[in-house]
């Protein structure tokens, strides 16, 4: 099942920098400079958004990211223990980004770009491992990938039209 992409307007979102890249581009008369911003945004109960913004000066790009980001916000699955419903890999481009089930009290086991994800997303027990690629922008796509793909026990009992306790015995 895809999942609809949510209205920002009605959300409290916080916004976190993941990079800022300075990137340049060679034309005739040398090389202009820019700035790329990798901004995720969160409601930290179920809403997380990504985008990516490219200007001239800094400020510019993280305000063109966050933009970006609020128009690309996505539900989440969160289970009662603040956690993933099931294991699961999130995979984009050669980024691999494994994420499991945790007990209560773990927190957050995360690197860097991925922490940035779950936080946003409200995740507080999660245990996540970056595998292949560990470039930024495929990190968080790939996280974020693996969260939208996740499935509660409820939609899998519902697309079985079966119940949910038989599901889970």
């Amino acid at each position: 099942m895809k999942r609809e992409k949510i209205d920002a307007g009605k959300l409290e979102l916080e916004d976190r920098v993941v990079s800022i890249r300075r990137v340049s581009k060679t034309v005739k008369g040398g090389r202009t400079q820019r700035f790329a911003a990798l901004v995720v945004v969160g409601d930290r109960n179920g809403h997380v958004g990504v985008g990516m913004g490219k200007a001239a000066e800094v400020p510019e790009a993280i305000r063109k990211g966050k933009e970006a980001a609020e128009r690309h916000v996505v539900e989440v699955s969160l289970d009662a223990n603040k956690s993933v419903p099931h294991d699961y890999y999130g995979v984009y481009g050669s980024s691999n980004v494994l994420l499991k089930r945790a007990p209560e009290g773990t927190g957050i086991i995360a690197g860097g770009p991925a922490r940035a994800v779950i936080e946003l997303a409200g995740y507080q027990n999660i245990r996540t491992k970056s595998l292949g690629s560990n470039n930024k922008v495929n990190v968080v796509l790939a996280t974020l990938t693996g969260l939208r793909s996740l499935k509660t026990p409820e939609e899998v009992a519902r697309n079985r039209g079966k119940s949910v306790e038989e599901i889970q015995n």
